[in-house]
């Protein structure tokens, strides 16, 4: 009654209306995005609509599109999850990319021998998926310390290591790791019965599960436990965490190390459960991808995990779509980088909202 009598509206009217804004916020920049991009498409004099019908067909509503769908959101969840730790905790991690590229070499180069030494399968998955996320997790290690002992920008160190590891990849698969048997540069072939099994009598990775296992945990790690709240103090405010003593520096060590293993931890679900093998120069570049998703869905494990459905149907149908209708093969870079633009346009005008007097 008093809320009503200052003129405030009821709590669960409020709550409501949160939850409201909070979903436009969302919805409204992939929406934007998607009319923005269907008028480009017909200054190309390609009909949007059939372009996008086009989309849904391939990677939704035909059983074999679905499946890719839900396979390749494996390696993306991870890679979500990846960027939620150190985004919640104030960090930004943008090396994704080199992780993800030495946690599938690692992976690959370690799967085909010990699957030829003719260990059990899930012994032979077991070790390669931790040697990619230990991988990905000593990758991080130097930007880590950099950033938690010296103070230097995280963005800075952890793209240009994601430079390096790009590159080392493609060395490692070319001189160390190649194939003998091939001409191609490329690790030797896990073959397709010993890979991550396949689920419900199809042919949908596994590694799906590994996703979404791995953001729900992180979710409930960031949101749930004493640990995630000394994460988020951290990142909030590190003076404060100094004050209340928590340990700053390994805990900055600490973020770097899970969000880079679950990078590699992705490149090596996409090595030994789909491709079957790395290729030299292969890099799908997910990692940046994959970050305006992670701020569509506001750092949240749930949301995430609706919108990397969305940019995997994107994904698989666009590829059909590009060659059935003479679109360019990379045309969804084309929507990603508008959705990004719409995006901090968007997070701009919500924070004037914010800053505006009540009653304005």
């Amino acid at each position: 009654m008093s809320e009503r009598l200052n003129g405030q509206r009821p709590r669960p009217l409020r709550s409501l209306g949160n939850r409201a804004v909070h979903v436009g916020l969302s919805v409204g920049p992939v929406l934007i995005a998607l009319l923005i991009t269907g008028g480009l498409l017909m200054l190309m004099g390609v009909d949007p609509l059939e372009y996008y019908g086009y989309i849904l067909r391939k990677g939704l509503l035909t059983p074999s599109g679905l499946q890719d769908t839900l396979t390749r959101m494996g390696p993306l969840l991870l890679i979500g999850a990846s960027l939620i730790v150190a985004f919640r905790a104030g960090l930004w991690n943008l090396g994704g990319d080199g992780q993800f590229l030495l946690g599938a070499v690692i992976a690959s180069a370690a799967a085909a021998p010990l699957d030829a030494a003719g260990l059990p399968v899930w012994l032979t998955l077991a070790i390669a998926l931790l040697a990619g996320a230990l991988m990905g997790a000593i990758w991080a290690i130097l930007p880590a310390m950099l950033k938690a002992w010296q103070q230097i920008n995280e963005i800075i160190t952890t793209m240009m290591m994601s430079f390096l590891g790009i590159s080392l990849a493609n060395v490692l698969v070319k001189l160390v790791f190649a194939d003998p048997g091939t001409t191609v540069p490329e690790t030797r072939t896990l073959p397709y019965a010993h890979r991550l099994p396949p689920l419900f009598g199809g042919h949908i990775s596994s590694g799906l599960l590994i996703g979404l296992f791995a953001i729900i945990a992180v979710h409930w790690l960031m949101t749930r436990t004493a640990f995630g709240l000394r994460l988020r103090t951290v990142g909030a405010n590190p003076r404060a965490a100094v004050h209340a003593g928590l340990p700053v520096g390994w805990l900055t060590v600490a973020v770097f190390a899970l969000s880079a293993a679950l990078a590699g931890l992705a490149g090596a679900v996409d090595a030994i459960g789909i491709e079957g093998n790395v290729r030299a120069d292969w890099n799908p570049a997910y990692s940046l991808l994959i970050v305006p998703l992670v701020f569509l869905a506001r750092f949240n494990g749930y949301a995430t995990i609706g919108f990397v459905f969305i940019f995997s149907v994107l994904s698989i149908g666009s590829e059909s779509a590009a060659r059935r209708m003479g679109v360019p093969n990379h045309f969804t870079l084309v929507t990603i980088a508008i959705l990004l633009i719409v995006l901090g346009l968007t997070e701009m005008f919500e924070q004037r909202r914010r800053a505006r007097p009540r009653g304005y």
